[in-house]
């Protein structure tokens, strides 16, 4: 019977990238890049190849293999796994890359920033801190190639080739015979002089001066080069000169370096290492403390790496929110770290989160989600807008905060395009009827309009063909001003869905009750839609032929190309005015039902002034768009002409701009034709102030009129007291 033996580094469960290898540290052992057999997930191999008549190297490979694979520290080179055979040894770790090449491919790409620079030199510090003083053992290969850096940018220490016990119980420190690391062995221990005496950590810490100047200045050509720091931070020369100098009594302990350098004004005292320490940590803080560090956050990643965003800052904003109940606080944070994934990474890590988010009942997590939305939304599909968000979003309409049915409203713009035909067409369209009938917010009604204007071409055929029409004729009969310009403006913006029929039937009789509009902006865009209506007419009365070209898109799929006019009509509403709902929220916390019978357009005389800060919704007895016609107004509205396109029609802000007063309403100052008017004053405007200046002008205008009937009338007594002559006593026959 034959047996045949296993070869164990074939059955081993990595295997070594076939790229040429890294190197490593100088001494026995070379490094590859690697990976796990079963995953795929990238490592780091440490290869050792047993020669003959190299006992004492196979000695020092054995024992660094022992040493890492006990020792564990966050800042210590992480050990996987393992394989010693009679002619090799593998030691696999986390991927890593030499700290001296990183640093030459981070010059290459403009170098590394001392923020960098200070928290690598921490974390190695830190880790020759725990060796000295918690396990009192020496690592005496403190040097660039002992230092390994890993995806995140975290510093790692490696080099244990040569560690040995400060106590002296396991012999002296091990011969080394490389002649590139004795360069960085302390002073004291090539002279022989009394000068031995010294503490434990004293060569390791001279060692780590070695590293501090060539991790600035490049590598150590001579160990007398160390009396000139070069590049080293100002701050850092004092606490380096402890380290390279000639008394080994002086150096300082690691933790004592560290404290020093922590200091106020110190290298290592800034913003980017006081994150690091939390995120070490962050399991054990407070639930308060928590919500403070993530709300400041934000402010300092544009400064950060982005490899430590991905691969730091990431996974403990997703481990706050999956366990620690961070809530919203975390959203900011976690969408500016988005921007450094690709696709495929955005897709595994964040959309999850993004999902299970929008599922939750915290107001705050769900306003942030839709004021955020346009950061995420390219990344979602169509089956998951449908099924997993759409459905939790439409509460939003129904929420009793003003400020989460308006940004509900605006999300609407960037989820249309991924919507269904019954999401879109019927459940879409229910909440946009009973948002402007209903709704007690001027400006949710604005903006819903706007909304509607914005995503007409998304819906189909038959939909635009009942809802267009009849919502924007309901938007010219709103109380608030805005809603009225909106609803003009929203036939320009959907033009070339309406037949020349409805242009002449339904939308020219709605604009021209609009010429005699309380306001002059909702006047002057009338006008202007019924001269491009009466032109779009005319042309095609001088012209039939070109009736097909003009109504092609009447009957057509719906497609989002076809609302040309509906990218800047009025941009304002949808991007000015967020912050209006949340004024009038704080003005008006609870805010007084609308009232059944409030006229449909407000008249400047015989009504009560409208509050300044909330305006009453429209009257109406139904939630569907067809049932919102008026007895007196049989037609609906219609769109605009072939020029709409053509002409700069301008935003809302500029078409209410005619509304702005001076900054002091109470004043009553005259309407500042010129100026703009700040979307979010809209819920500070004195409109009491601006229908009394409206009847004053009227009344000042019945007047004068008054005035010239009467001298007309006394010029005409005159002509005809002139035309009889002079008046003979006695004539007159008296009854």
């Amino acid at each position: 019977m034959w047996f045949f033996a296993r070869d164990p580094v074939r059955d081993f469960p990595f295997e070594l990238s076939p790229d040429p290898p890294e190197g490593g540290p100088p001494g026995p052992w070379v490094l590859h890049r690697g990976r796990k057999k079963a995953t795929g997930s990238p490592v780091s191999i440490f290869v050792y190849d047993v020669k003959p008549g190299a006992d004492e190297q196979t000695q020092v490979a054995k024992a660094a293999f022992k040493r890492l694979k006990t020792l564990r520290h966050p800042n210590i080179l992480a050990y996987i796994d393992g394989l010693e055979t009679d002619k090799c040894l593998h030691v696999v770790t986390e991927a890593v890359t030499p700290l001296g090449m990183y640093l030459k491919e981070r010059a290459e790409a403009g170098g590394l920033k001392e923020l960098e620079l200070s928290w690598g030199l921490h974390q190695i510090v830190k880790a020759l801190s725990f060796l000295v003083n918690d396990c009192s053992l020496i690592h005496n290969n403190i040097c660039m190639a002992a230092v390994f850096v890993d995806r995140a940018g975290e510093w790692k220490l490696g080099g244990l080739d040569y560690m040995y016990s400060a106590q002296g119980n396991g012999g002296g420190p091990p011969r080394k015979g490389v002649p590139e690391l004795e360069q960085y062995d302390p002073p004291e221990l090539a002279d022989g002089s009394g000068r031995a005496v010294r503490e434990k950590w004293s060569a390791d810490m001279w060692r780590l001066g070695c590293l501090i100047w060539e991790v600035f200045n490049g590598p150590l050509p001579r160990a007398a080069a160390l009396r000139n720091p070069g590049k080293i931070p100002k701050s850092l020369v004092p606490h380096y000169c402890e380290l390279v100098g000639a008394n080994p009594k002086v150096r300082p302990n690691p933790a004592r370096f560290l404290q020093n350098c922590r200091a106020p004004g110190g290298f290592m005292n800034n913003r980017f290492v006081e994150t690091n320490l939390f995120l070490e940590e962050i399991q054990i803080k407070e639930p308060a403390e928590k919500q403070k560090f993530f709300q400041e956050l934000s402010k300092s990643l544009d400064s950060f790496p982005e490899d430590f965003c991905r691969h730091r800052v990431l996974p403990q904003l997703l481990t706050a929110f999956e366990f620690g109940n961070a809530g919203a606080v975390v959203l900011t944070p976690l969408f500016k770290v988005g921007k450094f994934l690709n696709a495929e990474e955005y897709q595994q890590k964040i959309i999850p989160v993004v999902v299970k988010m929008f599922s939750s009942t915290d107001r705050a997590m769900r306003i942030r989600l839709l004021q955020q939305m346009e950061q995420f939304i390219q990344y979602l599909d169509e089956p998951t807008v449908n099924t997993q968000i759409f459905p939790h979003v439409v509460h939003g309409f129904l929420d009793t905060n003003p400020a989460i049915r308006e940004q509900t409203v605006k999300s609407m713009l960037l989820l249309a395009p991924k919507l269904n035909e019954a999401n879109l067409n019927v459940e879409l369209m229910k909440h946009f009827a009973r948002l402007q009938a209903k709704d007690e917010q001027g400006p949710i009604r604005c903006n819903t309009t706007v909304c509607l204007g914005k995503i007409g071409s998304y819906l189909n055929a038959s939909t635009r063909h009942r809802v267009l029409t009849s919502a924007f004729s309901r938007a010219t009969k709103d109380p608030f001003a805005p809603s009225r310009v909106a609803g003009v403006l929203g036939f320009a913006a959907t033009h070339n869905l309406y037949s020349m029929n409805d242009c002449a039937h339904k939308i020219l009789p709605v604009l021209c009750g609009l010429t005699v509009d309380p306001e002059k902006s909702v006047r002057d865009q009338a006008f202007k839609a019924i001269r491009s209506f009466l032109s779009k007419l005319e042309s095609v009365s001088e012209d039939p032929t070109q009736l097909a070209e003009v109504e092609k898109d009447v009957h057509a799929a719906s497609s989002p190309g076809m609302g040309g006019a509906a990218a800047s009509w009025a941009g304002w509403a949808v991007t000015g005015v967020s912050s209006l709902t949340s004024k009038l929220i704080r003005a008006h916390p609870t805010a007084a039902p609308a009232e059944p019978n409030i006229p449909q357009r407000p008249t400047p005389e015989g009504l009560p002034a409208l509050a300044p800060t909330l305006v009453p919704a429209t009257s109406t007895t139904s939630g569907h768009w067809e049932t919102q016609e008026e007895s007196t107004d049989t037609a609906e509205d219609s769109s605009a002409a072939d020029r709409w396109d053509d002409e700069d029609w301008g935003s809302l802000e500029e078409a209410e701009s005619v509304l702005a007063q001076q900054e002091d309403w109470s004043t009553g100052g005259q309407a500042s034709r010129g100026g703009q008017l700040r979307p979010d004053s809209w819920g500070d405007d004195n409109w009491e102030g601006l229908e009394t200046e409206s009847r004053q002008g009227k009344a000042e205008l019945a007047r004068k009129k008054r005035e010239e009937r009467r001298r007309e009338m006394e010029a005409k007594r005159a002509e005809k007291k002139a035309a009889k002559g002079p008046m003979k006593l006695g004539t007159r026959k008296l009854d």
